[in-house]
């Protein structure tokens, strides 16, 4: 009988230490278990995003070279559109081509730095499109209210200073959060419940006390949303102020039809991104999201150059004069 106490004492003794050694290792890979087991969706999903990355990158990269070799796209909305678009191939080069190679090769591992370097940079050309959106719609702002002045006012000084900004307010942004997270520990599992690296899936996993940077995340996504939208509607509400009071229906219905491409854009952007960070805690609707994020990181980016380029006449007819090059140098 007091063998078997002093076995069952030593035995306690050896799980408590067991446990906190447990608890004091910290996980150095992670496994991405994606957006599905099933293998034949795999197979479907692995065509779908890697057409749709090839498509967007193409699309996004078009454009930055239309503006770049057309002498008529110029303007400040062309120089923006231009940062947008290499905003869009970074941003989803930051995720996909990674899942993409996960499942092809499947290999599921990824190492902490790598997971890191993947949030960082996922959230610092997300966080930046927000506030690129922002200028745009200070531009049509001026297009529509001060066109006398608009080449005054949006000179390249401006233009330039505008986007240097927008990196800068993104860096301010996700700094304070991703500092918070170098200090997380992951000791009761290392396999993510998605199928990039973000935040919420992170904490889920976390055995550390995760509350503080949930508010952190959460208050820092909050006030970026509300204030880039809130500079977004006021400069509509000013736009919109100016429009009724041109005389005839046909100026009217051109001033719209200026700020179409971007109004479309920016309610895909904002509506996905509203419904991801806006939420009790996260580690709660991790799966709910993935559908969410799949439109952030492969729709969204595919549809925004044929938003832009199917909606903007001059845009469209650089394109057509570029495709009159390239068969008339063929046919050479």
């Amino acid at each position: 009988m007091i063998y078997n106490k002093i076995s069952l004492n030593i035995t306690c003794r050896f799980d408590r230490s067991q446990e906190s050694v447990m608890r004091n290792r910290t996980v150095t890979t992670f496994i991405l278990l994606g957006l599905t087991h099933d293998p034949q969706l795999q197979v479907l999903v692995f065509v779908f995003l890697f057409f749709t990355y090839m498509l967007s990158g193409t699309g996004n990269l078009t454009i930055i070279m239309l503006i770049f070799l057309d002498s008529h796209l110029k303007t400040a909305m062309d120089f923006f559109l231009q940062h947008f678009s290499f905003l869009e191939i970074s941003f989803t080069s930051a995720c996909i081509p990674r899942y993409l190679y996960n499942m092809g090769t499947g290999n599921k591992l990824i190492t902490y730095s790598a997971c890191a370097s993947q949030v960082f940079f996922t959230d610092l050309f997300g966080v930046t499109e927000f506030f690129l959106l922002d200028a745009m719609s200070y531009d049509r702002c001026v297009a529509i209210c001060k066109p006398l002045h608009y080449v005054t006012i949006m000179n390249s000084t401006v233009c330039r200073r505008l986007v240097l900004c927008c990196w800068m307010a993104a860096l301010f942004v996700i700094i304070p959060p991703l500092s918070l997270g170098l200090n997380l520990e992951f000791c009761d599992s290392n396999t993510i419940d998605h199928f990039i690296y973000d935040a919420s899936p992170l904490l889920k996993i976390s055995c550390s006390n995760t509350w503080f940077m949930e508010q952190t995340v959460i208050i820092c996504a909050v006030l970026t949303l509300i204030m880039t939208l809130m500079c977004v509607i006021l400069s509509y509400i000013y736009i919109i102020k100016t429009i009724l009071g041109f005389p005839s229906a046909q100026q009217k219905t051109k001033a719209f039809s200026t700020c179409s491409s971007h109004i479309i854009v920016v309610s895909i952007t904002y509506g996905s991104c509203i419904f991801i960070y806006i939420k009790p805690s996260a580690k709660q609707s991790v799966a709910i999201n993935k559908g969410v994020t799949v439109l952030m990181t492969s729709i969204a980016p595919l549809l925004n150059p044929f938003i832009y380029t199917l909606r903007n006449k001059q845009v469209k007819q650089a394109f057509n004069n570029s495709i009159r090059r390239i068969v008339i140098f063929s046919k050479k």
